[in-house]
């Protein structure tokens, strides 16, 4: 079944509470935290987290685009996160993370940028529950999709296959309606949308 995680960088950070209960149908709400290392933004941190998180039951998709995640995860849970990503290109000790959020009882998830070659992932497919596949360029809301993403997801989704492993493929960035199908078709099952849900 695919899922839904609008992300609410695009939402309305004033009225962060209304945006999200106008959301409750999607399945997840997807949580982007930047350092302004890992990418040039800084969003939002562990205390607005906890903040919203009495504000619904939803299931927290936190992606975590900051450098040496490992530093957070705790907090992150402690905060809310019940799916905690981390990027394959920002942390030393991959491996040892994703067994650390699955022990403090968070789903582990890995994230690629839209550079990095897909067989990077390969060492790391069995430990996680899902891989984000970035689909613009990490750090700002309201890009672009861009078009070498299509072959990357179905990459992943033969890799997927072929290690008979059952991850969930999420894809972050740029979707709309005018390409979300084919993103589907290539074998995603998590879909985030920010603009698309809070803009237009």
């Amino acid at each position: 079944m695919i899922k839904i995680s609008p992300s609410i960088l695009s939402a309305d950070f004033a009225h962060l509470g209304r945006d999200i209960e106008a959301i409750s149908t999607a399945d997840y709400v997807h949580v982007d935290v930047m350092d302004g290392m890992f990418v040039p933004s800084i969003s939002f941190g562990m205390p607005v987290i906890e903040s919203i998180r009495p504000c619904t039951g939803m299931i927290f998709d936190v992606h975590m685009m900051v450098v040496d995640p490992e530093r957070y995860i705790e907090v992150v849970k402690k905060s809310g996160a019940d799916i905690i990503s981390i990027h394959v290109e920002a942390c030393k000790n991959i491996i040892d993370t994703l067994l650390r959020i699955r022990e403090l009882g968070a789903k582990p998830a890995l994230a690629i940028n839209p550079e990095t070659p897909m067989e990077t992932l390969r060492p790391y497919l069995q430990y996680v529950d899902e891989v984000v596949v970035m689909s613009v360029h990490p750090g700002f809301g309201g890009q672009s999709f861009i078009e070498e993403s299509f072959e990357r997801i179905c990459e992943l989704d033969r890799m997927r296959k072929d290690l008979g492993l059952s991850f969930a493929i999420e894809v972050d960035g740029g979707i709309k309606l005018d390409n979300v199908e084919k993103v589907l078709k290539c074998g995603a099952d998590i879909i985030v949308a920010g603009s698309a849900v809070f803009k237009d």
